[in-house]
């Protein structure tokens, strides 16, 4: 019997706390099961070959405990701003939960305060750990709400002398109340400022603010389910919708003639032309557009993909992206969603305008919570 997290009640971060893993993977099958029930057979949900620590990001927010008279590290209770005191999390990777211990003694014992919401006084609001699942580098950015840090070279100095493993340590500034992210200015204190780390055999530079999926070893499941589903050959065009920091479709550039990525997100496009030149990847492309206006441009000048490998937000694809996706006409689609209602939604339209679901793939990429990945082929 797995131990069950003392947090969980307080967290809510992972709602299926109280279920074996086992109920978890039948409770996530039932609910796929019933959405995508009028497009044709789901799959057996392929689960993940170890549920535990495989979060390989980690945020804690630092606060004064009045009890203690200490500085404590936590996380925020779902949807609200109130901090659970979570010492030790049962999905998040070990090294990164003892890094923030040591960083938390040391802030006490050089006596930074932690930054105080209500108030406005203090200096430190949390801290980011990324880990490199395959590289075993880390990444340890320290957020602060200004510029001024005391004693920061030798706070760094004995952090390292703590925890003699980390790769780089990152200071940043956030002055504007955004708890969750980071703010514009960084300072690198140690190393070069990012972390490298692997994914189907290709190889992606991690900086604080890059995404990067947070289960790496699920992701590969993913991505191969995604990549086996588009069928290439290695002269196929393909077209990646939503493409991010670009890394299923240089994956994906191996086995096809050419890829074109489309991400509104100038940030993540740069990321994107960084890691295909650091992967000598010569066949992929890169623009920075709405995925949704720019398939309707594209279909307006009847251009042509073979395949069309989408990953949208939670939201899901638009209506207008749906239909000029259709007027496109693609032999086929791959679709990679992150929620099966919004799955659903969209899987009506594209099966009205000429599509057929070929296979329906639920992937358990985040165990313990409600989430589901599920990977659908589409042909015409």
């Amino acid at each position: 019997m797995m131990e069950r997290c003392k947090y969980y009640k307080k967290c809510s971060g992972c709602q299926l706390q109280n279920l074996a893993y086992d109920e978890q993977l039948r409770y996530k099958q039932k609910r796929v099961n019933t959405l995508l029930a009028p497009f044709g057979r789901v799959e057996k949900m392929i689960p993940a070959e170890n549920p535990l620590h495989y979060r390989n990001k980690v945020q804690k927010m630092f606060y004064y405990d009045f009890k203690t008279r200490r500085i404590e590290s936590g996380i925020y209770q779902s949807t609200t701003h109130r901090i659970v005191p979570a010492v030790h999390c049962m999905i998040e990777d070990e090294a990164a939960q003892d890094i923030v211990k040591s960083v938390t003694k040391l802030l006490n014992s050089f006596k930074i305060k932690a930054y105080e919401e209500r108030t406005g006084k203090g200096i430190m609001r949390h801290i980011l750990v990324r880990t490199g699942t395959v590289s075993g580098e880390i990444m340890v950015v320290l957020v602060t709400v200004s510029q001024t840090f005391p004693s920061k070279a030798n706070f760094v100095k004995a952090l390292l002398q703590e925890q003699p493993e980390i790769t780089t340590i990152v200071h940043n500034i956030n002055p504007d109340g955004m708890n969750l992210t980071l703010g514009e200015y960084s300072e690198v204190l140690y190393g070069s400022g990012s972390i490298e780390d692997e994914l189907c055999g290709c190889t992606f530079e991690i900086s604080p603010a890059s995404f990067y999926q947070v289960n790496p070893a699920q992701t590969e499941v993913l991505y191969r389910t995604a990549i086996d589903s588009a069928q290439l050959t290695g002269s196929e065009t393909l077209f990646d919708a939503y493409c991010g920091t670009g890394t299923i479709g240089i994956i994906a550039s191996q086995h096809a003639g050419r890829v074109l990525g489309v991400e509104l997100n100038p940030d993540a496009v740069r990321d994107a032309i960084k890691n295909a030149r650091r992967n000598g990847v010569k066949n992929i492309y890169f623009e920075c557009a709405d995925a949704g206006e720019y398939i309707n441009a594209l279909a307006r000048e009847g251009e042509r993909f073979d395949v069309v490998m989408m990953d949208p937000p939670r939201a899901g694809a638009s209506v207008k992206f749906l239909k000029s996706l259709c007027k496109m006409k693609p032999r086929r689609i791959v679709y990679i969603s992150c929620n099966p209602e919004t799955l659903a939604r969209d899987l009506r339209i594209l099966t009205t305008h000429g599509y057929r679901t070929l296979k329906m793939q639920p992937v358990d990429m985040f165990p313990f919570t409600k989430h589901i990945e599920t990977v659908v082929s589409l042909a015409r």
